[in-house]
């Protein structure tokens, strides 16, 4: 009798707009298509190291939750447009969507975050799963089947022996504009994590828990396996069409990528095995 084993694949989600981001302060200057560049000079290397059988390129919805209960949310943050970044972002991701061997999807109700996070737990199941980002809060996805790349640092993150949506809750996210406990640091929020009646003590003081409670919401990645059917899903190209890329790069002056047949033919070669 002769009994088939299930293989598993391995499976890539990566942060769209967290390596367009980085591609944009990062690498080679390419004039009004720097950022471009950069994010697909960038891209290859990542599907070369892990060699996925199925990649998820994933991008921003509109938090609705988080703004419903915080309209501060993120409001810190500013935005500019000087180096034509926008029509940049935009590029990269119709060339995605038009020629890649990847799986472009998105909510619009929802942060990337939360649909990478849906992804991992739907998928680590029979798989493994590899989040390339080199955001934080995706620490709180690892586990046996899921690990966490940070392509800036160029290293795997741990996941701590404490409970890292505590900490996180208790010391704050600046990037997000949560706000923090008082005198709260990295460390001292360690501590109470690692200590039950110190922690509940702490709490004791009025207003403390419903805040703890609040950043917990904020911070924890949201359960979408309700949403199964709102997702926007841009089918895959059915097969490359890589001359027509070859040439797109050509008109952007990419000859670093598409100059010599060789070094065109080592860049398509990495995303094969994708069809």
């Amino acid at each position: 009798m002769k009994y088939w084993i299930k293989k598993k694949m391995n499976i890539l989600l990566l942060d769209a707009y967290n390596l367009i981001y980085r591609a944009r302060y990062s690498g080679m200057n390419k004039g009004d298509h720097s950022t471009v560049f950069n994010f697909f000079r960038g891209l290859r290397p990542l599907v070369e190291k892990f060699k996925p059988d199925m990649a998820y390129f994933v991008l921003e919805g509109m938090p609705k939750k988080r703004l419903s209960l915080d309209p501060n949310y993120k409001g810190q943050r500013t935005y500019d447009n000087k180096d034509g970044f926008r029509e940049q972002r935009k590029q990269i991701i119709n060339i995605m969507k038009d020629f890649f061997p990847i799986q472009t999807i998105k909510h619009e109700d929802y942060e990337c975050d939360d649909v990478i996070g849906h992804l991992a737990t739907t998928l680590k199941k029979d798989n493994n799963v590899t989040i390339i980002s080199s955001d934080t809060d995706f620490i709180q996805c690892i586990d046996d089947n899921v690990q966490l790349y940070n392509p800036v640092r160029k290293k795997f993150l741990e996941k701590p022996e404490y409970d890292y949506i505590l900490w996180k809750s208790l010391k704050g996210d600046a990037s997000d504009n949560i706000i923090g406990f008082t005198g709260i640091g990295d460390k001292k929020a360690q501590k109470l994590c690692n200590n039950k009646d110190q922690l509940e003590k702490f709490l004791l003081e009025e207003g403390r828990k419903e805040k703890l409670d609040h950043n917990i919401t904020m911070i924890k990645l949201h359960d979408l396996s309700h949403e199964k059917d709102n997702f926007l899903v841009h089918p895959m190209p059915i097969k490359p069409n890589w001359s027509n890329l070859r040439e797109i790069f050509g008109n952007m002056d990419f000859h670093s990528m598409v100059g010599k047949d060789t070094t065109w033919k080592k860049y398509v070669d990495t995303f094969q095995n994708l069809f």
